[in-house]
């Protein structure tokens, strides 16, 4: 027997498996300039290429607040549906009071009280009157309401101080919205005063497009959740899924975020393979660029059609796209530094959102603004400076918040607007114009 035993050494653990799988390949890819860049615009107009507004169905007014109307809609009443009374008083006969006035009062008898929601049947004749509160019906035979200040507020004999015109003080039938009338139109997003006013014509549903469901995925064996101690260093809290999942719901989506603190092929390929069943649009941060360890862009080729491309654009430059499952679910992917996943989205990631919610404009309409001082940018890339617009003297002035870094989130969030600084700009002198994205507005 050996008085010694050679260590059993542990078994290698098994390289990732990459599954060969015949995938389609996405057609209408847009063309490259000659140093291999592709404009920000061919970019997001292939991107709204491949997909399409989701499909409408009747849904409760709240329920579609903030969303895009799929039909056109004409109010089915009259708005009032009834004359009714637009202050506290007395419904009167206009010629009876005609010269009242506070020297020489007209007496008018009270035949009764009307309050709003009262079916009376209370007639006014010709010497008397009708006590009303606000919103009651007009009595037959009243043409004008005397409000309260302008009497003693008699209870059977009404002294009237001042004298009315005819339907002064009257909600005419009709006044607002006439029956028939246009209310809203396809594509018009519905706010809080366009629900108000379908309510009001009796409307409680609507044909709507619903919330896109997007889930942002971020990755990265360096992130650690919000909430949770960073135990190593190297280790960054996950900044990046709630900046896009914050960016997404404001726009409209339903959301959910997930984070892959890992840079395993397989992981990451299991985790955006579970939320296919849930998503309308995927969005992932990070792993797209040219590292050894950008997973993002090794793994996703293998589920479906994927388009990678270098965007003429700083920050944002490394971009993704798939049409991801047996689904085809539309998945873009953005660069992992947070002021570039940002950018990204107000570039690409929004236009789609409102495609899919079928709003209009799709894109930013950029704003005219004026440099508060100079604006350096690299010339041959769109440049998105991070900046601060302020109203001044009626025109618009915007200067650069912080530097150009994509890493900067304490400027970022001090920004209101995205500077476009185009491929042929070198500098912006302090007075000229310049465009720009206001943020966190349509």
């Amino acid at each position: 027997m050996a008085l010694f035993r050679r260590k059993k050494m542990p078994e290698p653990e098994p390289e990732p498996t990459i599954v060969e799988v015949d995938v389609p390949a996405l057609d209408g890819i847009p063309e490259v300039s000659d140093d291999g860049l592709r404009s920000m615009q061919d970019h997001r107009d292939y991107l709204l290429s491949k997909v399409e507004p989701l499909p409408p169905f009747g849904m409760a007014l709240l329920d579609a607040w903030g969303l895009a109307l799929c039909e056109d809609i004409q109010s089915p009443t009259h708005l009032p549906t009834f004359d009714n009374s637009q202050m506290d008083g007395y419904a009167v006969l206009a010629a009876d009071v005609a010269l009242a006035s506070s020297e020489e009062p007209v007496e008018l008898k009270v035949v009764g009280v009307v309050n709003a929601g009262d079916a009376s049947e209370l007639i006014v004749e010709k010497g008397t009157a009708v006590r009303i509160m606000t919103g009651a019906a007009i009595p037959p035979g009243a043409d004008a309401v005397v409000p309260f200040e302008d009497t003693d507020r008699g209870d059977d004999v009404v002294q009237v101080s001042r004298s009315v015109e005819v339907g002064q003080f009257v909600r005419a039938v009709g006044s607002d919205v006439v029956d028939g009338a246009p209310l809203m139109a396809r594509g018009q997003r519905l706010d809080a005063r366009s629900i108000g006013l379908l309510a009001a014509v009796g409307i409680d549903k609507v044909l709507a497009r619903p919330r896109p469901r997007v889930v942002v995925v971020s990755t990265g064996a360096e992130l650690v959740d919000p909430g949770r101690p960073l135990a190593e260093r190297g280790q960054i809290h996950d900044a990046n899924s709630y900046l896009i999942a914050a960016a997404a719901k404001a726009e409209g989506a339903q959301m959910w975020r997930v984070t892959v603190p890992s840079d395993d092929p397989n992981a990451v390929r299991e985790v955006i393979s579970d939320q296919l069943i849930r998503a309308d649009l995927i969005i992932s941060t990070g792993g797209i660029s040219e590292g050894d360890r950008d997973v993002v862009k090794q793994v996703m080729p293998q589920m479906g059609g994927t388009d990678f491309s270098q965007v003429a654009m700083q920050p944002g430059k490394p971009q993704g796209f798939g049409l991801i499952g047996e689904d085809e679910v539309p998945m873009i992917m953005v660069p992992g530094n947070p002021v570039s996943a940002y950018v990204s989205f107000q570039a690409f990631v929004r236009p789609v959102l409102r495609k899919l919610m079928g709003l209009e404009p799709q894109n930013h309409v950029p704003v005219r603004c004026i440099a508060s001082s100079t604006m350096r940018s690299v010339r041959g890339k769109l440049q998105f400076g991070r900046g601060e617009v302020v109203s001044s003297n009626g025109q618009r002035m915007v200067s650069l918040v912080g530097g150009h870094s994509s890493h900067l989130l304490g400027d970022l969030a001090k920004s209101n607007a995205l500077v476009l600084l185009g491929e042929d700009v070198e500098t912006v002198e302090a007075g000229q114009p310049v465009m720009c994205w206001i943020l966190d507005h349509d």
